[in-house]
């Protein structure tokens, strides 16, 4: 059984998953690391500031040569509240410094090459911070509930993932992985939420309907692609997500602490900062 570790009081290792995964031991109406709602907001103002300025700082490291780089992965079952997490997270950061790419059903195209093309497409560049809403686990996951292909396949795509990551880690990007644990429960109140309001029709899909009846085997799949995929130089973290905005904040934070953990600096100025303020004062 897994459970969220607890050697640290941050909040990547109070919510990274270690050993084999136990979904169901995780409670999804959790909210660790926090007392309640306004002590949340409170928390994440503070950390959207904190934020913007490592971000600002990512970027402009680029214009100096630095190849650093982020990739937030975030995955989970729908209506987990992956789009959410995307407007409250990055909304206070500079749009210029972000890219984001949600990742639908693969195209003809895309099924004419090898799983992975797809995403190298959309890597972030160096400075940015790249946010994936469903992404190349959606090649490990959907095929195993589906038995789309052998288990062997399977076995063969995970290490894939764990290489392709380890490179992307080996080359200046920092992979950060992030599921959305919802509760079963919750889901089916927010799917009556959007059939309830007119506003929010277009935002509900049939299949959604569809895949609740195969909601054990995609909690299956999900425990075994945490498994196979989280690695010392990539790992997994499991966030409850029944509470909107509980998810937020501990993406919020993983984020944050991951940018902390870069050191990130100001570059240095490639030309003589008196010189050109005495030329400029001249005018």
């Amino acid at each position: 059984m897994t459970k969220h570790s607890t050697h640290s009081t941050g909040w990547s290792d109070r919510l990274r998953v270690s050993g084999p995964v136990d979904l169901s031991a995780i409670d999804t109406s959790a909210t660790p690391g926090v007392l309640d709602k306004d002590a949340a907001e409170d928390v994440f103002g503070g950390t959207s500031r904190s934020l913007s300025k490592l971000q600002e700082r990512l970027f402009a490291g680029s214009l100096s040569g630095s190849e650093r780089s982020v990739l937030l992965v975030l995955q989970g079952m729908d209506t987990a509240g992956k789009g959410g997490v995307v407007k409250r997270v990055a909304g206070p950061m500079d749009p210029q410094g972000i890219s984001h790419h949600a990742f639908k059903k693969p195209t003809e195209e895309e099924r004419a090459h090898p799983f992975l093309w797809r995403v190298e497409k959309e890597l972030p560049a160096p400075g940015h911070i790249g946010i994936f809403d469903r992404s190349h686990y959606e090649d490990v996951l959907v095929p195993r509930v589906h038995e789309l292909i052998t288990s062997e396949e399977l076995t063969a795509r995970y290490a894939e993932i764990n290489e392709f990551e380890r490179r992307l880690v080996s080359n200046g990007t920092t992979v950060l992985k992030v599921m959305l644990h919802l509760g079963r429960d919750e889901q089916k109140n927010r799917l009556l939420r959007r059939l309830d309001r007119s506003d929010k029709h277009w935002k509900f899909n049939p299949g959604d309907v569809d895949d609740r009846g195969l909601w054990p085997l995609f909690q299956d799949a999900y425990e075994v692609a945490l498994t196979e995929t989280s690695t010392e130089h990539a790992p997994w973290h499991v966030v409850p997500a029944d509470k909107k905005w509980y998810s937020a904040l501990a993406v919020q934070q993983i984020l944050d602490e991951a940018l902390q953990a870069l050191d990130l600096g100001w570059p240095a100025a490639d030309y003589d900062v008196e010189e050109q303020r005495k030329r400029l004062l001249a005018t």
